[in-house]
């Protein structure tokens, strides 16, 4: 499972050949949830200040999220996204 992006103790993982609808995994201490990256369901529990967190950064870089889900899925590395600052 690639990491793609880490901030503030969060780390964003794609996996590669996933299942659809395009989505990825964050991590932060024992949370563990998956966001859906078109409408930003989450399933799974994250504390609300880290859920915040990562809904910015995804808004901030939808399209590269989107690049990324379609390189892992075809078993291509995807490329590191900026974290957020």
């Amino acid at each position: 499972m690639p990491q793609i992006s880490s901030f503030y103790g969060i780390i964003i993982f794609l996996n590669f050949s996933d299942h659809m609808p395009p989505h990825f995994h964050a991590w932060y201490g024992d949370h563990k949830c998956i966001v859906n990256i078109k409408d930003g369901i989450v399933r799974g529990e994250m504390p609300a200040r880290a859920l915040k967190m990562i809904f910015e950064w995804m808004d901030m870089h939808k399209e590269e999220l989107l690049e990324a889900w379609n390189k892992a899925i075809n078993g291509e590395h995807p490329n590191k996204i900026e974290p957020l600052k």
